[in-house]
């Protein structure tokens, strides 16, 4: 099997799947996870712009590609081809365990896809609800981006039990807000994402303040893991567990 990956979280999961840098012949330069291993897989451009010769020469039985992250061109492109594809299409984690069941018999590793599925599904059931709150993930500044409940940075936290709002639903999803829109939707805690922008504690600190001089109550800050809120796949696991750590104040507190 050669497989070329578009996807950074799936590339991850091919090799919690048990494949290795012979089978996974091309990648993306977000492809970073695992580090020991990774560093072995050639580069094929990025998740938008791959270079199609170079995914040519990888001479893949399989291009693994997510529908949100990778041009339809590119996809019919490898379809033109005659290469295998398998595109995932996950919206919240629950959707995970069936995409890891269907990925691991695409990559002949069903065994292992069925067992990294039944343990998500198992942590899915007792950590659903441990929180309560209002809160928003922040993915970028400048203008200011947030992921809303729609999407599966939203469904991560929602799954945990926190309350995302759902901002602009008739968007894409990543709504550029204000302190205007926290103060409408009674957000309570900011969650500042560590990509794709890396923000600081004391830019959500000012955000919370301008939510003060707005006329709101000061919602909680907190920075958390990027990944642990996007990368889909094998990581889901670990992303909710992560999560699930954050230091939450208590209602009424600060």
């Amino acid at each position: 099997m050669r497989v070329v990956s578009l996807v950074p979280s799936l590339t991850l999961t091919l090799f919690d799947l048990g494949l290795d840098a012979t089978e996974i012949v091309g990648r993306t330069p977000w492809c970073i996870h695992p580090e020991d291993a990774v560093g072995d897989v050639p580069v094929v451009g990025g998740t938008k712009t791959p270079t199609l010769s170079k995914i040519q020469a990888a001479q893949p039985n399989l291009v693994v590609m997510d529908k949100d992250e990778n041009p339809k061109k590119v996809h019919d492109w490898c379809l033109a081809q005659g290469y295998d594809v398998f595109v995932c299409h996950v919206r919240h984690p629950d959707d995970v365990p069936d995409m890891l069941r269907d990925l691991g018999k695409a990559v002949n590793r069903e065994g292992k896809g069925e067992a990294l599925a039944e343990e998500l599904e198992t942590a899915l059931r007792i950590l659903k609800q441990s929180r309560s709150g209002v809160v928003l993930p922040f993915i970028w500044n400048d203008p200011l981006m947030v992921a809303n409940g729609q999407t599966y940075a939203g469904g991560m936290l929602s799954t945990l039990g926190w309350t995302v709002p759902v901002i602009k639903p008739d968007g894409t999803g990543y709504p550029t807000v204000t302190e205007h829109d926290l103060l409408e939707h009674r957000v309570e805690g900011l969650l500042m994402s560590s990509e794709p922008y890396d923000f600081s504690l004391k830019e959500g600190e000012a955000l919370a303040g301008r939510v003060v001089e707005a006329g709101g109550r000061r919602p909680w800050v907190r920075c958390i893991d990027g990944e642990a809120l996007t990368w889909m796949g094998s990581h889901t696991l670990h992303g909710l567990r992560k999560l699930a750590e954050i230091n939450a104040p208590e209602p009424g507190g600060a």
